[in-house]
């Protein structure tokens, strides 16, 4: 599959602090890339280099196949559009004259397909209603609409649920698998959320300390994301002692309760345990969750 950006060993330094740290990463034509990592991970600055509003320090990226030190990219990213940490409005406009400025602004026709954009976000019956008075989630797609004013053929949202009330999440998560599967748009989105992009990504990239720590499709995830038994135990060096014996794959929580991928004969390994000493007070099926496969990749150490 064919990727729209690449980027390689990407490196963004704020004198002693390091944002990006040799990033990688690869966003299929097409997707919905859930671009996930805790606050202050580096999300952000990456989403502010490919947009051109700062330079990396050290290596770099393609945007469409040409190079960020291509004199082309220019032209690369007019072909892309953004909605960064907050949406870029006028506030005493309304929608249709804020989508005219931009318009404007890109050298397009003023009235380029406002009123169509509106509908296509949900915002065609505004009227002559400022975007002061807009709702925040109003104002996010607004934002949106925005953003793709001139055609984009890839899509940046950072954060684009942040502080939406149940029913806004829902409006923003139709708006863009319609943008995906309706228009064709790329669509990357950076969140922390993640129970909201698991309805949303078919790709995945978990950002940690500027460092990629992992890329995968939607379906490698979900395979990750399986059942497994949660066993309570008095001591987990023992179940662990155990269960490498057997070469059980396995993930350690805490000290009492750990996560069973392996499906292993019940009673015999009660009876292994008994032998170690270690009590087990209960076993549960359950199903590993996006955030504790997350916490596992960032933190955790799983045994295989």
């Amino acid at each position: 599959m064919e990727d729209i950006l690449e980027t390689h060993a990407l490196c963004k330094r704020y004198r002693s602090f390091t944002a990006l740290n040799g990033l990688d990463m690869h966003i299929p034509k097409g997707s919905i890339y859930g671009f996930v990592g805790r606050n202050g991970a580096g999300k952000t600055t990456l989403i502010r280099l490919i947009c051109g509003l700062q330079l990396p320090t050290s290596g770099g990226y393609t945007l469409y196949g040409v190079r960020n030190t291509d004199a082309a990219i220019g032209r690369c990213r007019r072909r892309m559009g953004a909605v960064v940490e907050s949406p870029a409005i006028y506030p005493d406009m309304t929608a249709e004259e804020n989508l005219r400025q931009q318009a404007l602004v890109l050298g397009l026709p003023s009235d380029g397909g406002a009123k169509a954009l509106l509908q296509l976000v949900g915002l065609g019956d505004t009227g002559r209603k400022k975007a002061k008075n807009f709702s925040l989630g109003m104002r996010q797609r607004l934002g949106i609409a925005i953003a793709l004013t001139g055609s984009p053929e890839l899509l940046v949202l950072d954060e684009p649920v942040n502080g939406l009330d149940p029913q806004g999440i829902i409006e923003m998560r139709e708006l863009i698998l319609k943008l995906n599967r309706e228009q064709g748009i790329t669509v990357l989105i950076s969140s922390h959320i993640l129970d909201e992009l698991s309805r949303l990504a078919t790709h995945y990239g978990f950002i940690d300390g500027g460092r990629m720590v992992k890329e995968m499709s939607a379906g490698e995830l979900e395979a990750r994301c399986r059942k497994c038994m949660r066993l309570d135990v008095s001591d987990t060096r023992a179940l662990a002692r155990v269960l490498d014996r057997q070469k059980a794959e396995y993930h350690i929580v805490d000290d009492t309760h750990a996560d069973l991928y392996t499906e292993l004969p019940v009673t015999e390994l009660v009876l292994a345990l008994d032998k170690e000493r270690c009590a087990v007070r209960s076993i549960k099926e359950r199903d590993e969750s996006l955030e504790s496969f997350y916490t596992d990749l960032i933190g955790g150490v799983r045994h295989a």
